[in-house]
């Protein structure tokens, strides 16, 4: 027969489990639904916040319940792995290159190796008898809003969690299980004070209140986001690529007391197929198409800005489409236009 609760001895046996695969904050939440978060996403949603998101909008009812996800829950042991990385070297970059910049979260695949400490755990708990699943990145969980729960950390104003004494760069996943693991006594309390650094460093000024983001306005949805880039924000979107990092860049707490490890600690960005010739070449129209990068790999910084750069130097307007491979997204096409319509060069990403 299982027993009807569990101890710090057993659940110091799940965290040393998850801390060898690099996760290095653990909590426990219980499986109550997470009505608050339900309520808001449905609210936010409504007043069309979410600017065609799917993700934890598309079935909240479901994303807010960890009983859908194993029947019978009774808590959820939640893990964070850190993502802040050293700056890569830039030092092979031609002198006439310029940066571009692509989200720190995708400069490498951090979740399947949270994926894999989590089904470690949940492996675990299941030689005992005991359900468990694990979850990252997939949708089915208010990833966030279960870690508060457990204590992680507390809600920015750029609604990121901030793990104190750490910082926002961090990927969240969780095990729902049926086990009665012992939970956190309270979540995080409030560490932001009257800071809004986030708030005024935002190129668009996505974040409308605290804690709240019109994902219309936000260039980390924008730059992923299917069809044409609006181009209200093209200006603001600068030398971003992919995703951005800014409310996360100037907050306290994550550029403060963020450890970043050794770039060599995860893996190295593959070279891909070379497709900036045919731009270098050709003016009016060019394609290329870059070939299947590894399984880890997202285009380096390298590549993708001298896409850029050769789009830029080209003096009549042109439309370039490299094929890209991408390990949590899968194939997909970056499209970069450069125009003169009025005299004015101007440039915009669409992702689709």
């Amino acid at each position: 027969m299982l027993p009807v609760s569990l101890d710090e001895s057993f659940l110091d046996e799940l965290r040393a489990i998850a801390t060898a695969h690099g996760i290095t904050r653990t909590g426990v939440a219980s499986a109550e639904v997470m009505q608050r978060a339900r309520v808001e996403i449905v609210r936010r949603r409504d007043a069309g916040l979410h600017d065609g998101m799917q993700f934890t909008y598309k079935n909240p009812e479901r994303s807010t319940d960890p009983g859908q996800a194993v029947r019978g829950a009774r808590s959820v042991f939640v893990g964070a792995r850190p993502y802040l990385l050293a700056e890569p070297d830039t030092s092979a970059v031609p002198p006439d290159g310029v940066a571009a910049r692509v989200a720190r979260y995708a400069w490498t695949d951090h979740y399947g190796p949270l994926r894999e400490g989590l089904w470690a755990v949940a492996r675990r708990l299941r030689a005992d008898g005991w359900k468990a699943v694990a979850y990252a990145d997939d949708n089915s969980m208010v990833d966030r809003e279960i870690a508060h729960r457990a204590g992680l950390g507390w809600f920015g104003k750029n609604a990121n969690l901030l793990l104190d004494g750490a910082g926002s760069f961090f990927v969240l996943g969780s095990v729902v299980t049926d086990a009665p693991l012992p939970v956190v006594a309270e979540p995080a309390g409030d560490g932001c004070g009257t800071c809004r650094r986030c708030i005024d460093g935002c190129p668009t000024g996505a974040i409308i209140a605290d804690g709240v983001i019109d994902a219309g306005r936000c260039l980390a949805w924008l730059l992923q986001k299917p069809g044409v880039f609006p181009r209200a924000f093209r200006r603001a979107v600068g030398d971003r690529i992919y995703g951005c990092d800014e409310c996360q860049d100037v907050c306290p707490p994550t550029v403060r007391l963020g450890v970043k490890r050794a770039a060599g600690e995860a893996p190295h960005d593959v070279p891909v197929e070379p497709f900036i010739d045919a731009l270098a070449r050709h003016g009016g129209r060019a394609k290329a198409r870059t070939g299947g990068l590894a399984a880890s790999a997202f285009p380096t910084a390298a590549e993708v800005a001298r896409f850029i750069v050769a789009c830029s130097k080209a003096n009549v307007p042109f439309k370039a489409t490299a094929g890209l491979h991408h390990p949590l997204r899968g194939e997909f096409r970056l499209t970069y236009e450069v125009g003169s319509p009025s005299g004015t060069m101007f440039g915009f990403l669409n992702v689709f």
